[in-house]
């Protein structure tokens, strides 16, 4: 499984991977989920981006796009489980469920982490990255399957109130892995596994 955390972080102050979210650094959740599923985890990263001690690939400086980390990551060889250092909602077994799935899948509709990817989309995922286009707009071109998950799995951490709504999250809720439900008010239950993939139209 590869953790993307090339991102800047502006919005968050910088050093996205390392900001605390309920005494814990980001990027330490999502590692965790892949430990507990069973799975090798490597995190990808620009040169210098200060990390603890984990197995780490570097992606070049330039440009800065979520694509970069993941076609780095495809660049090893391999099919890849691509996850956002700032989803820190990731389950185990949503996580085991994408890398038993049989072909490129993605958790949520239209959401392109945590996904699997392959090799053999790594043509399209290059011209993407060289003509910086979305990775929403990416996504329909490479038409994966999706599994369904709860949409609060995948919720991301990108600007100081995302933290705040989180850290009241963890506050009101028991379970760490659980996510902030739709209005952002209290964990929602993280215990729903991923669900079967959903027939594309």
């Amino acid at each position: 499984m590869a953790v993307l955390a090339g991102g800047r972080g502006r919005r968050l102050g910088g050093e996205k991977a390392l900001v605390e979210l309920g005494g814990r650094p980001l990027l330490a959740r999502p590692l965790a989920a892949a430990r507990a599923a069973g799975l090798d985890a490597v995190v990808v990263a620009k040169a210098g981006t200060v990390l603890p001690d984990v197995p780490t690939w570097i992606e070049p400086d330039e440009p800065t796009h979520p694509l970069l980390g993941l076609v780095t990551a495809l660049g090893h060889g391999g099919p890849v489980v691509a996850v956002a250092c700032d989803q820190p909602w990731i389950t185990p077994e949503l996580l085991r469920a994408l890398a038993d799935h049989e072909g490129p899948a993605l958790a949520v509709e239209r959401e392109p982490f945590p996904g699997r990817y392959e090799p053999l989309q790594l043509p399209v995922l290059r011209d993407a990255l060289a003509r910086e286009d979305s990775l929403r707009a990416t996504l329909g071109r490479l038409q994966p399957a999706v599994l369904g998950a709860p949409r609060e799995q995948v919720a991301s951490v990108n600007t100081r109130e995302d933290l705040a709504a989180a850290e009241h999250a963890l506050a009101d809720g028991p379970d760490a892995t659980a996510g902030p439900g739709p209005d952002g008010d209290g964990a929602a239950g993280a215990g729903a596994a991923a669900a079967t993939p959903k027939a594309r139209p």
